[in-house]
């Protein structure tokens, strides 16, 4: 019974590393993002 319980710890643990990276990914996707509006913008600005 508790090698079940340990088995579905290590999933879960496994299940949220997996969210995190995610998580990370959708950050710096979304940093970028903004990085280049922001460049646009100093564009358009200092034209």
């Amino acid at each position: 019974m508790s090698e079940n319980l340990n088995s579905n710890n290590i999933e879960s643990d496994q299940f949220n590393i997996n969210n995190e990276d995610s998580d990370y990914k959708d950050l710096i996707t979304k940093l970028k993002e903004i990085k280049s509006k922001i460049s646009l913008l100093e564009k358009t600005i200092f034209k």
